[in-house]
């Protein structure tokens, strides 16, 4: 039975309408679902979700799409949905709050609100009958509306305390010695204990890329040379990138592994973790030498190129979990498909590479069919061993059937594109391509970071300079938040080193002096998610601990330091010195929640590394200066081009200033401390100097 649309297909984001045809009388988020709420004095039932999500999905075909239980919602309830890749705030604040009441969170996240926003009962996932140790949500919206309409004693109760608890935490204590020395080295070795000896990651299963935390460890073991933490890194990125978690034709990893080995992923693949991803990889890669690392970066930007870009140049959220209905079907392979595409012999490679067989090692939940989900368990050279082949022959088979195998499984149906636009993500992927350019050495990459930073500046920058969160179709909404305008200035300090160009560096001073207007704390330090005057809610979070992306205080604090460090501006690092005093605690107490703030807090301690290449940008010898200087593994280091061309200019940093090359010869001045070395000429030369 068809329903008629509702409100939410008035709206944008993909995930609001997918639900435009359920029979619930669904609201947006805004003044009329609210007003009513107040008006007929009814709760709210408040739920967020994404359009890769697949138990959002398997929830909406369950109840949202019931009839029964959609009429039960409509009588009791406002019901409001929410994309939380668009309104970030109401996910933190009622995230928090379904975790305070439950001990646990996740999506879908039903939230159970008074009318003037406040929670007071929530959860995740309700089943349409009780199963799975839950309470089926017919039973749920029973109670929760007698609860509201015969026990509101109770329900304020709760709701006091949920208030009181949601203020909590975001109160922070500063302390005068927060930035200690030792922080980064306890915080390290603590990690270091909870690591999987034989997998890789962190903990059992489901288990999650955690990349803040394996380039705490890469930077730690920079510092101190303990093999432990170079091996706990390269055990997880090989892992990984032999694992069903990773794309082995099309490139790109998806969400997470449901099981400790990384075998059976959750299919979507989200920007945001694939951009956090490449520079792990590639700092894996300058760490250890390691061609796969290599491989794995590249091939990941290359899909995100392919499949998730914008034709005028912005980078798309999400591909989902789901096909037709099923998760991972686009990906999944029997064997008599590779044979019936591939001649024996290189059918029987590709099926022995990638774990290919009659049994198959997938079967998604309610069926009997059993699939293979693509993974590699020998080296390339254990498998010409095997076949008797030169390594070189088996490279040619492979990279051959990879394309035959992506060419076909293109011509299948293929996951749902959220195909919005998102600020911050984007910003976390032009870093991506920018450190990809330079580490690969591929202009196309860096051409990709400026398309997409000029998307940015077109389609989501006000007149004031201040960002908007989203862009679909044309239409930008929703004021930025501090996720937003921190990783995109901190995309554009990364294109100012890269390019030279100043209207980036200018562009990261402006969003900078934005963070510090708007978001800033200028009570306690530290920044709050929303801006001064953003709509008012139940409550205004200071996100300190990272969860899929990097918390937006440790990216802002990094931005202001990067900043003062290139201009002489004290007021930056005055702010971010403060907002680093105030998370001290954190830190110190949860390692894990707060590895990006702590890789901040060792380039704060190490002081920076500026490498200043003078020389002509486009001659082979600056070139080859710049490429040795990007070829050591160093993470508090900076990589400037100082052309003769512009040296006087005004906008230059200081450190940039007075450079010149040695007679026509380019020359690189290594930087610390505000101390610089003598003019190096030699690549080799300079790479030494680096790694002493």
């Amino acid at each position: 039975m068809s329903h008629p649309a509702n409100r939410l297909a008035r709206e944008s984001s993909p995930y609001l309408r997918q639900h435009q045809f359920n029979p619930v009388d669904w609201y947006p988020w805004g003044d009329e679902a609210l007003e009513r709420a107040r008006r007929e004095d009814k709760p709210i039932l408040l739920s967020i979700g994404y359009s890769a999500c697949h138990w959002c999905h398997v929830m909406e075909r369950e109840s949202f799409e019931d009839a029964a239980i959609a009429a039960q919602m409509n009588a009791s309830f406002v019901n409001i949905k929410v994309d939380r890749e668009e309104r970030p705030d109401l996910d933190t604040i009622y995230m928090n709050a379904v975790q305070m009441l439950t001990g646990a969170g996740g999506w879908p996240l039903t939230v159970f609100l008074t009318p003037d926003g406040k929670p007071f009962y929530g959860g995740t996932y309700f089943p349409p009958q009780d199963r799975y140790g839950r309470p089926g949500f017919p039973r749920v919206l029973e109670g929760i509306s007698r609860a509201y309409r015969d026990s509101r004693d109770e329900v304020a109760q709760s709701t006091q305390q949920l208030m009181t608890g949601l203020a909590n935490l975001s109160s922070f204590e500063a302390k005068a010695d927060a930035i200690s020395p030792d922080t980064v080295a306890r915080a390290a070795e603590r990690l270091l204990q909870h690591c999987d000896p034989e997998n890789g990651g962190i903990g059992e299963a489901p288990k999650f890329p955690n990349t803040q935390v394996f380039s705490l460890f890469l930077r730690h073991h920079q510092a101190t040379g303990r093999p432990e933490l170079l091996a706990a890194v390269t055990r997880t990125l090989t892992a990984m990138a032999r694992g069903g978690i990773y794309d082995h034709l099309g490139g790109g990893f998806h969400r997470y592994s449901v099981d400790a080995h990384w075998l059976v992923p959750h299919f979507e693949k989200m920007l945001y973790d694939n951009a956090q991803l490449v520079p792990l990889y590639l700092d894996g890669y300058l760490a250890t030498g390691e061609a796969l690392y290599r491989e794995v970066a590249s091939e990941t930007l290359d899909y995100l190129l392919r499949e998730m870009t914008h034709a005028e140049g912005g980078f798309f959220s999400t591909q989902d979990a789901d096909t037709e209905g099923e998760e991972g079907k686009t990906y999944l392979w029997r064997m008599e498909e590779i044979q019936r595409l591939l001649d024996p012999a290189a059918a029987e490679i590709v099926c022995r590479y990638y774990q290919v067989d009659e049994v198959g090692n997938f079967a998604e939940p309610g069926h009997s069919e059993r699939k293979t989900i693509l993974n590699v368990r020998l080296t390339r050279d254990e498998l010409g061993r095997m076949f008797r082949r030169e390594r070189v022959e088996i490279d040619a088979v492979l990279e051959r059937a990879r394309r035959t195998l992506l060419a076909a499984r293109e011509q299948r149906p293929q996951p749902g594109l959220d195909d919005k636009i998102l600020t911050s993500w984007n910003g976390l992927a032009i870093r991506a391509f920018v450190r990809g350019a330079a580490i690969l050495d591929e202009s196309r990459y860096l051409d990709a970071a400026r398309r997409a930073a000029t998307f940015v500046d077109t389609r989501l920058t006000r007149a004031d300079g201040r960002l908007l969160r989203t862009w679909r179709d044309g239409v930008a909404r929703y004021p930025a938040y501090l996720d937003d305008h921190a990783f995109f200035a901190a995309a554009r300090l990364d294109l100012f080193e890269a390019t030279g160009d100043p209207a980036h560096l200018a562009a990261a001073q402006r969003l900078c002096s934005i963070l510090v207007r708007d978001f800033a704390d200028t009570d306690r330090g530290g920044f709050f998610f929303t801006a001064t005057d953003h709509e008012s809610l139940v409550d205004r979070p200071k996100v300190i601990y990272d969860g899929s992306l990097p918390s937006g205080n440790a990216v802002a604090i990094e931005s202001l330091l990067r900043l003062s460090y290139l201009t002489g501006e004290e007021e930056p690092r005055a702010v971010a010195e403060r907002g680093l005093r105030l998370f001290g605690g954190p830190m110190e107490k949860q390692p894990f929640g707060t590895a990006y703030l702590l890789g901040v807090v060792d380039d704060y301690l190490r002081g920076p590394v500026e490498v200043v290449v003078a020389g002509t940008r486009a001659a082979a010898d600056t070139n080859a200066l710049v490429r040795a200087a990007h070829a050591v593994y160093l993470p508090n280091k900076a990589v400037l081009v100082a052309d003769p061309a512009t040296s006087t200019a005004e906008w230059l940093p200081e450190v940039l200033r007075d450079k010149r090359p040695v007679g026509n010869a380019a020359a690189a001045y290594v930087c610390r401390g505000f101390v610089c070395s003598a003019p190096i000429v030699d690549p080799a030369a300079l790479t030494a100097i680096l790694r002493a």
